[in-house]
Formats: C-alpha cells, sequence, structure tokens
C-alpha cells in the first residue's frame, strides 16, 4: 500500500489499509489511521495525526511549521478528523504555543486546490473551502461553512455555523451563524436560506433566523438591544440562541 519511492520515517504510525503514492514524504510522530489515501509528492509532517478515509491529493504540504516568527521549533501539532478531501497544493500548518499549540480540522470538509489554513485555526466539519480561500492564524469556522474562492480571513475572526462567505470577500470582522458576506470587506447580504433549507432546517425555523438577522442588520437597533431581540425570539426557536450568543461573545466585533 506504500509505493517504494515514498519516503516514510520509521517513527511514523501508518494503519495497514493507508495508501501512499510516489514520492511522498512522512516524517516522524505522523499518525494515519485506516483507509486515508495520501496521492504522489505529498509532505506530511508531524506532531500531525490524520483520522480515517481521508484523501489527500498531490503537492499537499501537511503539518509543517507555522508561519510566524515567533515560532521557536516547539512541539505543536495538527489534528485532522475523518472524511475529508484536501486537493492540490493545500497547506495546513501547526498550531503555535501562543495559542492552543494546535491547529484543528473536523470531520467531512471538502478543502480545495491552494487554500492555506494557518496556524491555530480551528475548523469545524461539513465546511466547504473554494479555490484559493485562504485563512490567517487564529481563525475559527463553524461548521457547514462555505467559503467562495478567494476569499481571505483575517486573523483571529470567527465564522459562526452555516454562514457563507461570496466569492473574493475579505473578512475582516466576526461573521455570525447563518449570516451570508460578500464584497472587499465582508458585508452582510441576508441569511443563507438555500444551505439552510438543504441542511434540514424548517421552513419556520428559517423565517425565525430571518427575523433575527433583521433586527441586528435592518431595524436600526443598538447592537445590545439587537441581541435582548434575539433572546426574545429564541424563546420559541432555540437555533436563534446560537445567533446570540454568537453576537454577544464577539471580542473583533461582527460584520455589520
Amino acid at each position: 500500500m506504500i509505493d517504494a519511492r515514498a519516503i516514510v520515517d520509521p517513527a511514523a504510525r501508518l494503519a495497514p489499509s493507508v495508501r501512499v503514492g510516489a514520492y511522498s514524504i512522512i516524517g516522524p510522530d505522523v499518525e494515519i489511521d485506516e483507509g486515508t489515501v495520501i496521492g504522489p509528492h505529498v509532505v506530511i509532517k508531524g506532531p500531525t495525526r490524520i483520522g480515517r478515509d481521508n484523501r489527500i491529493f498531490q503537492f499537499a504540504s501537511v503539518g509543517d511549521d507555522p508561519q510566524d516568527k515567533k515560532y521557536a521549533g516547539e512541539p505543536t501539532r495538527l489534528e485532522i478528523g475523518d472524511r475529508n478531501t484536501i486537493r492540490e497544493y493545500v497547506t495546513i500548518n501547526r498550531g503555535t504555543v501562543q495559542d492552543q499549540s494546535v491547529t484543528r480540522l473536523g470531520d467531512d470538509n471538502w478543502i480545495m486546490a491552494y487554500v492555506h489554513v494557518a496556524h491555530d485555526c480551528v475548523i469545524g466539519s461539513r465546511t466547504v473551502f473554494a479555490n484559493n480561500a485562504s485563512l490567517a492564524g487564529h481563525v475559527h469556522i463553524g461548521d457547514d461553512v462555505i467559503l467562495g474562492g478567494f476569499t481571505l480571513v483575517h486573523q483571529f475572526c470567527r465564522i459562526g455555523e452555516h454562514a457563507f462567505c461570496g466569492f473574493s470577500t475579505g473578512v475582516q470582522r466576526d461573521v455570525p451563524p447563518y449570516v451570508t458576506v460578500a464584497g472587499y470587506r465582508a458585508e452582510p447580504h441576508g441569511i443563507n436560506a438555500e444551505g439552510l433549507r438543504r441542511r434540514g432546517f424548517s421552513a419556520e425555523e428559517i423565517v425565525a433566523i430571518k427575523r433575527a438577522y433583521r433586527a441586528v442588520y435592518r431595524a436600526g437597533l443598538k447592537l445590545e438591544d439587537a441581541i435582548a431581540e434575539l433572546r426574545t425570539i429564541a424563546q420559541d426557536w432555540p437555533r436563534v440562541s446560537v445567533f446570540a450568543d454568537f453576537v454577544e461573545s464577539s471580542t473583533r466585533g461582527i460584520v455589520r
């Protein structure tokens, strides 16, 4: 299952069903679970743990040192879950001791070519990152988020679950759950209604989330008053509380 032209360090731990293509290099402190396929010309550096049934395409660089001038060789790590697709030329760096020392990806993510995931990023599950999307350090991405091609996310920003970023969006503040943003400096453009329908939200839940969006973005309310309105809506529609919690906890401020 390992091509004779690949270089796998004896200290790496690969499950028996892992496949490794020609000219790939896997260093020590790398652990790869069952069913994962590593294409040709991939470089994986540890400490890195990769789960089950992932597919990593040619020329990806996974688990290398963080691109941070403060990094001084500390043993930070990368953790990747199960069933992720990581396409050509993707770069994913390990964490730094200035944060939690880990970069983490969940399950079932679709990471297209030339995407960059910097140090200390935390990515949920079932996300889609289109070509050339880039995350700076310490970015947190919720479940079911979609980033359009060439989306750029500033360091320490958060993007809430089910949010959608259009093509070539520049994210400089937090993007609340369910919200669609677009533009060189991201601006709100309603909720991701189609994405919510596809993921099983009821029509009534979507209407409630639209009410929450209007309270924050259309009613002319101060943010603290808008949060109070979200709490009222959330009494009948619990998924709105996710919106309220996110907005209330934002330290960078939300896109607004």
